[in-house]
Parts: structure tokens; sequence; C-alpha cells
């Protein structure tokens, strides 16, 4: 793949002209792919442990070349590494004999230097490198993207992100956060006593979410085999064993479209709680949620776009109902009329059942609407075929939503433990579901007839969360390797 506005014949003419660099080191004695490089500090670290006072203080560093600059018998050079820059200063005086080296470096060259710390006239922190200071530890073979604008193409990013990571500080800094927030609900969801586990990628059956799955086939037991679609039923097999607080960061796999809102591989963590239900979990997403705001975002008014999102507790709760009369114009209870409204939307609804044709129009009409974090509560029940009914109007479940910038990133249950109702649901479930290759799990009633506490569950969407955290405008931001259409051969590497 070519630079925009590079023809593929200049990328080979700079991949030749950096071969014979490369033949240059090799004739010298010199590895040009190097070997460990002990010793070394991140940047950061050696910038802030700077004293301008003292002029004995030494450093080693390594990193690749971003910048470069040669000046006659100075070279400068600006090392990034996982924490920050550095610049190197590279004398021919003090270099000697390996100043023949310093002339074969070129950017995106990964080099290690060391010796005294100083300062430029321009004030910069510099590594003076010594005579043998200077190892080489990678020679880039590809024209790195310009200096000023880093790698600008949209789709090569995504294709390449190993130098869109480099090029780009931005992207690396967005990645950095990711891990972090990750990190940070894991650290607080073991502090409550929940236990991190690991249920199967593969499975019998595609269960725990009405989705179509990928299909797979296991020689050895000449079986086909489906990537989980959720991984659900297995966490709640865990309650039953006694496991009573569980999470999972799970790769979840549905074989359905691309949008800036989906990939069809993706993130979720999951939660279970014994003796909890939809309350429970609605405060600890608002807590996790909120203290990844707290960590990573500049107050609490977060830019997202063109939109501000308001992320100050509480956030709102508000009925599903509600919000369909609110945004629709159409009570609940009126078929007609939310029928009529699906037919003014433009709706296909000739063999929906009703409450499928509801949850249309209130798709259509309410979610984009919802931009500050809106808990949505009470969901009609035949939409929630694993979630316990509201004792005071079994026409709802005890499920929320939790909808931030018109997505949806959160999805919470008073969980259905008797198995009675759930395989009665899950038979009403599977009607009509033959394309997406559901079956009923029989081992999972099994598992409720011995019984399964109350419980709250929950998911949220990790890459969402990451996107609207970190201002991201698609999930393709991130996720390093998003999935991507094949390039044809004309496109280039």
């Amino acid at each position: 793949m070519t630079e925009k506005g590079e023809s593929s014949g200049g990328a080979d003419k700079f991949e030749s002209q950096r071969l014979q660099k490369l033949s240059a080191i090799r004739e010298s004695g010199i590895d040009p792919y190097g070997s460990r490089c002990k010793g070394i500090e991140p940047a950061e670290k050696v910038k802030e442990r700077f004293k301008a006072d003292d002029d004995t203080q030494q450093a080693k560093c390594a990193g690749r070349i971003v910048l470069l600059r040669d000046i006659g018998r100075l070279i400068f050079i600006t090392l990034r590494d996982r924490s920050s820059t550095i610049q190197i200063g590279l004398s021919k005086k003090l270099l000697g004999e390996n100043w023949q080296l310093a002339k074969l470096l070129e950017l995106g060259d990964i080099v290690g230097a060391s010796g005294q710390l100083g300062r430029t006239k321009t004030g910069e922190i510099t590594i003076w490198v010594a005579a043998d200071g200077l190892t080489f530890l990678s020679k880039c073979l590809r024209q790195p993207p310009e200096k000023f604008h880093g790698l600008a193409d949209v789709d090569q990013r995504y294709r390449q992100r190993y130098v869109d990571l480099w090029a780009n500080p931005e992207v690396m800094e967005r990645f950095k956060t990711r891990s972090a927030i990750i990190a940070t609900i894991r650290q607080c969801l073991t502090s409550k006593g929940f236990l991190e586990v690991e249920t199967p990628m593969m499975q019998t059956i595609a269960g725990g979410a009405a989705a179509k799955p990928f299909i797979t086939h296991h020689n050895s037991l000449d079986m086909d085999l489906f990537l989980r679609i959720s991984p659900e039923l297995f966490l709640k097999r865990l309650l039953v064993g006694g496991m009573e607080r569980v999470f999972e960061v799970n790769r979840n796999f549905r074989n359905e479209g691309l949008s800036r809102q989906h990939n069809p591989e993706f993130t979720m963590l999951e939660v279970y709680q014994a003796y909890g239900d939809y309350n429970v979990m609605m405060d600890l997403t608002e807590e996790l949620a909120g203290l990844c705001v707290e960590r990573f975002c500049d107050g609490e008014q977060v830019q997202f776009g063109d939109i501000t999102i308001d992320f100050t507790r509480p956030w709102r709760r508000a009925k599903y109902a509600e919000l369909l009369k609110e945004y629709a114009g159409c009570d609940i209870d009126d078929i007609e009329a939310v029928r009529a409204k699906a037919k003014e939307l433009e709706i296909e609804q000739a063999d929906m059942d009703d409450a499928v044709v509801v949850n249309e129009v209130f798709e259509a009409t309410v979610e984009d609407n919802l931009i500050s974090p809106t808990f949505v509560m009470d969901y009609p029940a035949p939409l929630c075929p694993l979630t316990k009914q509201k004792a005071s109007d079994p026409r709802c479940a005890e499920r929320f939503e939790l909808f931030i910038a018109g997505m949806e990133l959160a999805n919470a249950y008073t969980e259905l433990n008797d198995p009675a109702v759930q395989e009665e649901n899950f038979k009403i479930q599977l009607r009509g579901q033959e394309e997406t290759m559901a079956t009923m799990d029989s081992d999972f009633i099994t598992a409720l007839k011995y019984g399964m506490p109350p419980a709250g569950g929950l998911g949220i969407g990790i890459d969402r969360l990451v996107m609207v955290l970190t201002g991201a405008s698609t999930i393709r931001d991130v996720v390093l390797f998003p999935l991507l259409r094949p390039k044809s051969p004309d496109d280039g590497v």
C-alpha cells in the first residue's frame, strides 16, 4: 500500500534505496535487526528525572525514529517509544568511527541510544549519544508517512494499524485509554467480590441471544460448533454452581452487518450477581461507567462529535412505555395507533408480532433522542425471553437498556430462574428463527431445575463505551484490528 498521492513505483524506489542502506549496514558488520537492548528507560521517565544543574546524568532509551534533521556534523533525531518522545543528538566529534552508522539512519528505523543528558540551546532535553552509545535495532524498509500529516488515509490506518499506532500518537493514546478503562472496570468488580471467569467461545448451541452465529467444524469430533454470540447461559450455570458474583470480559461473534456501531467480533462485559435484580445492575452500571468518566474524561460534560453528553449523576431512569408516548406519540397498549405509526415510518410489519412492531417504532423514534445517559426500563415481556416479569405488571419485563449518544451501551435483566417458564419462553423464541440456527439449550433448563438464585445480570458493550469516552466516531477507531473487506490485487499491499 502506498501513501496518498504516491505511486506504487515511488514506493518501490524508496524501498530500493532503503535496501541499499540495509546492505551497507550489514557490510559494516552490524546486524540490522539487532538483539536484546538492556537497561533502557521510558522516554517520559528520563525527561521527568532530568535536572538542569546536573551535567553528570546519563540515559539510555530505545525507540523509532519519527523525525531526523541532518545538519552536517550534527544529526538531531526524535525517538518515539511507548511512553513519549525524546531527542537524541548525534555528533561526528563524539561518535568517531560510528558516525558512518549515524549517516545510514532513516525515518522509521528503530535504534537504541545512550549518553549524557543535557539541553540544547532551544531548551530541548537531549541524549548526546556516546561513541559506543548508538545501537541499531531494526531497519525500516517502507517509507513512513509524512512527519506532519501522520498516516492520514482512513482505510490504510485500519489495514496497517502497526503503522497507525506510531505515526499517529493520538491513536496510541486512545488504545492505552481503552486498556486502562478495562483495567478500571476489572479492579472495581474484583473489589466488590466478583470473580473473573472464562466460558467457552466455541459452543455446541448458539444460545443466549437472538443473532446469526458463525459456524466452525471440529474435525476430531466431526461436529459443527458455533462461535459464541453470548456467554450468558454459561455464566448463569455458574450461579447455579454457587459462584454468586461472576464477570467475564468476553469476545462475542455475530454474523451480521458492519456499521459505525457494529463489528462482527466485539468485546462485552457480562456480570451476574446472585440475590440482586435489575435495579442493582442499574446502580452498578452507573458506578462503573461513572468511575471511567471521572478517570478518563475532563469533567462530566463530554464532547462526542457535535453533541455534548452530560454524565452528571444520577442518570435519568425512564420507562419504555413513557418514552414511546413522548417521542412516538403512541400509547403502548393502543396497538392500532402503534401500527399506524409504523406505517407512517414505512416499517414493513405485515408478519410482525405486536411486540416486535412496538419495538421497531421505539427504535425508530426514541433511541436517537437519548443523548445523555438514560436507563430505559421495563421492556415489553414478549421481547425478553430470559427476563423475569414484573410482579405488578406481567406485561413488562424487569429489563433495562442504557442509551448514550443514541447508542445502546448496556442491557440488563432481573434474571428468569423458573425452569418451566424458561423452557416455554425458549419454545416461543425459537419459532421462526431457523435462519439463526438457534436450538433449545436443554442442559440450561436442567441447570435451572437444580435451582438458580434470584439474580441480576448485566452486559456492557466495551467498544461503544470506549467510543463515547474517547470521542471516537466509529467502532473501527477503538478496535485494534477491525474486520475489513479484502482489498483487490489492484489496490496494492
